[in-house]
């Protein structure tokens, strides 16, 4: 069902790497994108994804 919901939606996400569990048996996916809010990053997703995932906000800091 996950890949499915790809077929026919356009997104910069598709067909480029990105971090996974699958070849360790899991079934998680992450991407890192710039997005101005929360919303912005689901409309990267399909909408049977976009309802299932957690957004998570990052940035970057100097470790000293």
């Amino acid at each position: 069902m996950v890949f499915a919901a790809w077929k026919g939606f356009d997104s910069p996400l598709r067909e480029r790497p990105t971090l996974s569990t699958c070849q360790e048996g899991g079934h998680r996916l992450w991407w890192t994108v710039d997005a101005l809010d929360e919303a912005q990053a689901r409309d990267l997703l399909p909408p049977y994804l976009a309802d299932r995932t957690e957004v998570i906000l990052v940035s970057e800091v100097m470790i000293p």
